[in-house]
């Protein structure tokens, strides 16, 4: 291709990018349609899609109105940005919004007033959106939600990579606009989860790894990449595929149902931004609409570990420590600090606290996730029919040093059987000075929920 022809193909690609799009029409199934479901859960369907969104996790703050805005999110290499109230406030809110408009947005990432949003709005998952849901949380917003007179904070991203006109050909050359398709080979209820799993959920802006130009590797069960776990803001997005031990391979489809009721299963605890997810979204879903997302998530194969062993619990640390036999490295630190929660066996108190004998995030390679969790806490699920957790996760950054805390860790991952990686002190060093709160608020800064 010559220089001319290149160029041309350039700007006819920027061109195409920027225009702008139509309403989505599409046909109501049982997929992809979320009225019933809604009905279900006793919301108005509009709420309802809210909720499958998460909206209200990025879109607020601890101290602000629900829905206004301005929480602080990382832009990985760019800076930061601050989410934007949609409360139908016509001045600073989206009270000017006509549907087309709200559409376009959610769909492509493009503003009411042309200017392109980063895709920390993970508007690459919600172009996957019904026509019929896309409507019902467009009136959600309007009708419903309390308008609130709150101007949006300025991103913190300056010089030359303020300019968001490339995210025109990033678009072009990473997303789908199609909405959610349902696949006539499945049943209904894969075809509703995958819809879940994909779309509103958007599951694989955290769990599903990215590429060099930081777009998911995989936007549905088409890629082996996908939901095939990530690093996340100093955390460890898990695997949600069929791999055996750090994945869902040994969960059944009620184990999934009951992490996404609770927050809790035989298997482990949600924590991190997982935490947002559980007390804002998962649990307010239909019982019909969690078993559906358990049965997507249960048809996806393993991809890292294909031929690895099943866990198979072992007792060796547990007589060590109940010997008061400390000549491992580690075992000494977890029987002092540890073992009143999660119990010399590694088995916990289920479902107060959780096991880390074949615990999937004990055995992820990647140890971010048990390294920051042991720094600096977890938040407490509030489950709606059970209540608050009593019990959390306490910090330890002020009590333990990293070799401590990198020897407990790689105890823990080597014992009852787990098998995983070793810690070293300087991978929690690493992360400890990453989440100091006395030094920067990488805590609280997230890119995704």
């Amino acid at each position: 291709m010559s220089s001319r022809n290149l160029t041309c193909s350039f700007f006819s690609l920027v061109l195409l990018a920027g225009c702008g799009s139509e309403a989505i029409t599409t046909a109501s199934n049982y997929a992809t349609d979320s009225m019933a479901q809604a009905a279900a859960a006793g919301l108005s369907h509009g709420e309802y899609v809210a909720r499958l969104g998460n909206c209200v996790a990025c879109h607020s703050t601890a101290e602000g109105a629900p829905l206004a805005g301005g929480l602080k999110m990382a832009v990985p290499m760019l800076g930061n940005i601050y989410a934007t109230n949609i409360t139908p406030d016509s001045e600073t809110g989206i009270g000017q919004y006509t549907f087309d408009e709200f559409d376009r947005v959610m769909r492509t990432g493009v503003a009411r007033d042309g200017h392109r949003l980063y895709p920390a709005m993970p508007y690459p998952s919600y172009a996957k959106i019904s026509g019929q849901d896309m409507r019902a949380l467009f009136s959600f917003l309007m009708e419903e939600v309390t308008a609130v007179t709150q101007a949006n904070i300025p991103s913190e991203i300056t010089g030359l990579l303020s300019p968001r006109w490339p995210l025109a050909i990033w678009n072009v050359v990473t997303m789908d606009n199609d909405p959610y398709i349902p696949n006539n080979n499945q049943s209904d209820q894969w075809n509703r989860g995958a819809y879940l799993v994909q779309g509103l959920g958007h599951c694989g802006a955290c769990h599903t790894p990215r590429g060099l130009i930081l777009q998911e590797k995989g936007l549905d069960e088409g890629s082996n990449a996908f939901l095939s776990g990530a690093p996340l803001d100093h955390w460890t997005a898990s695997s949600l595929n069929g791999d055996v031990n750090s994945g869902l391979g040994r969960w059944e489809t009620n184990d999934i149902v009951e992490f996404l009721q609770t927050g809790h299963n035989r298997f482990g605890t949600a924590f991190g931004t997982m935490v947002e997810v559980v007390n804002n979204s998962t649990q307010h879903m239909s019982v019909s609409d969690q078993q559906s997302m358990a049965e997507y998530l249960k048809s996806l194969p393993a991809v890292n570990e294909i031929n690895a062993q099943p866990y198979n619990y072992t007792d060796t640390a547990t007589k060590q420590l109940l010997s008061l036999n400390f000549s491992t490295p580690g075992a000494q630190v977890y029987y002092e600090y540890c073992s009143s929660c999660h119990v010399t066996s590694g088995g916990g108190y289920y479902p107060y606290q959780p096991p880390l004998s074949g615990n999937p995030v004990i055995m992820d390679p990647d140890p971010s996730s048990l390294i920051n969790i042991t720094l600096n806490g977890s938040l407490r699920v509030n489950a709606e029919k059970g209540g608050p957790d009593i019990n959390d996760m306490p910090y330890f950054r002020l009590l333990l040093s990293d070799q401590q805390i990198a020897e407990a860790l790689t105890f823990a991952r080597s014992s009852w059987g787990n098998n995983a990686p070793s810690v070293s002190a300087e991978q929690v060093g690493e992360i400890r000075a990453a989440t100091d709160p006395s030094r920067n608020d990488d805590i609280v800064v997230l890119r995704m929920k």
